[in-house]
């Protein structure tokens, strides 16, 4: 039997001080293999799902890291005050959209990625699974 799609994410730091909640479908769930995802994360990629900033709330103090990209956006990443996981993307506030990290939630039975981003990055010893949508760099409108 399937299980009704869950609509409610939770998840959170390593620590459990910074914790988030988000309601809804998510907009978009893949992994992201930029050098940018994979030196934050210290892995060879980043798992994400996407929602409207609206359908996610956020506990807890978070430490802020902003980059500048080639592209000139701006890529946000957050990370627990107390012991530096990282959760999640967006600036709090003032985002159009939030990407929690795959890894950080509570139920990893939740993640269902779909596409795989900036797959000419992805170093040759990281697999892209099977199955995805790939795009070679940033798909237009994220």
């Amino acid at each position: 039997m399937n299980e009704p799609h869950k609509t409610h994410y939770t998840g959170g730091c390593l620590c459990g001080a910074l914790r988030y909640e988000a309601e809804g479908a998510p907009l978009y769930q893949g992994y992201c293999f930029c050098s940018d995802c994979r030196k934050a994360s210290g892995s060879g990629f980043v798992g994400f799902l996407g929602f409207p900033p609206g359908a996610v709330r956020i506990t807890g103090e978070v430490l802020l890291h902003s980059k500048k990209l080639k592209n000139g956006r701006s890529a946000e990443r957050n990370s627990c005050a107390i012991c530096g996981g990282l959760v999640f993307g967006g600036e709090i506030g003032n985002a159009e959209n939030h990407t929690i990290y795959a890894g950080s939630l509570d139920d990893p039975s939740l993640f269902k990625p779909s596409i795989a981003i900036n797959t000419a990055e992805a170093p040759a010893w990281t697999p892209i699974p099977p199955g995805l949508i790939e795009f070679k760099a940033m798909p237009p409108g994220r």
